[in-house]
């Protein structure tokens, strides 16, 4: 397979959002409070006091924007259900409202051909749960059980695809280990790492709950945004390397679901401060799963290391090639690397790629164009390199482009913008821009061009 060959007939092309970034509508027809909304109102936390409460107002415009996708030969689309419009409070009363509007959604979806990937837990933790403990109290498993059951009964019938969490890093050691996503809270290193161990007993009660409850061909994964390391050269000494940095810094979410248990190398590590496990914990964490989600944006590069060190990461220089977003460096190889060492590592059979995109601070269109040669450029690298894994025999099954439209991004409020349509927070006017023309041509001639 070369570049010029195409992606294989069943290959899944699709965008992704989530509904905290897009949908607004954040108090409207019994929503509850999620911790993000709490979190934009607090000084200083969110760029220029920007709050979720209109967003791209998805909520009202969502027919708009489901034909834009068709229009752009979108076929699949990975999104999120806002937990606190389920649940306002949690857990508690069963919001229906809330359940009408997304089954509206998915007949929306229906009637433009568009297949729904839905994650559970895309960050919008309900308030009322936070203010119980959130992340760090074992209640909010329980409250999520009960969640998660309630999607696949109700959803089951249109959602054949299935995504437990969105990034389980992000919204524990981010979000309680003095990082800056909601509730950013400073606790201590035990905590944090209870933390993740209360992610992955949710992972398992998504997993357990699409296979009780939801029809016989539906399928189910996590998604992680695994630490991705390159090697320096392709050479055995920088590959072994940088497959030992990859399995070091992914020991707590990929190593523990895969073995059964926390390994004892991070357990090593982290001495007194390991989470409280208790018993029958890993056998739900641990189900088979179809597919293994992975989020790709940057990645470190490895080399063998010196004096007997198993690996060296090596910072990056000033001028190294970068998004507007600080942290976001441009290293398409990561898609390949991060792909190849999870089904080596893991033996997964299936992978999908759930996001991969970029942020910069883009222009207002201009004549009714944007002319985001720099995403385009960013996509049509890390597609050359996908395409390479898929020759190489990794079971990469799909890519999911973050984003379809600009949206909320988090501590960084409207300002980055990641989508592949822009979108006009005064008017709501959607343009799509050159990286939607250019991937839905990807998607026609399923090739990259």
């Amino acid at each position: 397979m070369t570049y010029s060959s195409p992606f294989p007939p069943r290959f899944v092309f699709g965008v992704a959002a989530a509904s905290a970034q897009i949908e607004g509508a954040a108090f409207t027809d019994g929503k509850g409070e999620s911790i993000w909304d709490r979190f934009c109102r607090v000084p200083g936390k969110v760029l220029d006091g920007h709050t979720l409460d209109v967003a791209c107002d998805h909520y009202h415009r969502y027919e708009e924007d489901f034909a834009l996708m068709a229009s752009l030969g979108i076929q699949h689309y990975r999104l999120s259900i806002a937990w606190p419009r389920i649940y306002p409070q949690g857990d508690g009363a069963l919001n229906p409202a809330g359940v009408a509007f997304y089954r509206r959604l998915f007949e929306c979806m229906a009637r433009h051909g568009i297949t729904p990937w839905v994650t559970m837990f895309h960050w919008d933790l309900p308030q009322a749960l936070e203010d119980r403990g959130g992340w760090t109290w074992r209640g909010t498993v329980d409250a999520f059980a009960r969640y998660a059951d309630t999607l696949v009964r109700e959803f089951g019938d249109q959602v054949e695809h299935w995504i437990t969490m969105n990034e389980i890093r992000c919204f524990t050691v981010l979000a309680y280990g003095g990082g800056n996503k909601a509730p950013s809270r400073a606790e201590s290193a035990a905590t944090v790492n209870q933390t993740y161990h209360h992610a992955l007993l949710c992972h398992g009660h998504g997993v357990r709950a699409v296979r009780q409850f939801g029809r016989p061909t539906a399928r189910v994964g996590l998604t992680d945004n695994c630490d991705v390391a390159v090697p320096v050269t392709e050479t055995a000494p920088d590959i072994e390397a940088a497959t030992a940095w990859f399995v070091d810094r992914n020991l707590h979410i990929l190593g523990a679901i895969h073995r059964g248990a926390y390994p004892q190398a991070y357990l090593d590590r982290i001495g007194a401060d390991a989470p409280h496990v208790e018993p029958g914990d890993f056998d739900l964490i641990s189900q088979p799963t179809d597919y293994l989600g992975l989020n790709i944006y940057t990645a470190a590069y490895v080399r063998a290391g010196q004096d007997g060190a198993p690996y060296e990461a090596l910072a990056l220089p000033p001028n190294y090639p970068r998004a507007d977003s600080p942290w976001l460096n441009l290293v398409p190889q990561a898609i390949y690397w991060a792909t190849r060492m999870c089904h080596e590592l893991y033996g997964h059979q299936a992978i999908l790629i759930t996001e991969n995109g970029c942020g910069y601070d883009d222009e207002a269109p201009v004549d009714g164009e944007v002319i985001d040669l720099h995403r385009r450029d960013y996509v049509r690298n890390h597609l050359r390199e996908m395409h390479r894994a898929i020759a190489d025999g990794i079971p990469i099954e799909g890519y999911f482009l973050w984003s379809f439209i600009d949206n909320f991004e988090w501590e960084d409020g409207y300002r980055r913008r990641f989508g592949i349509v822009h979108c006009d927070y005064g008017t709501q006017a959607r343009t799509p821009k050159l990286s939607a023309r250019y991937y839905g041509d990807v998607i026609r001639t399923r090739m990259v061009i």
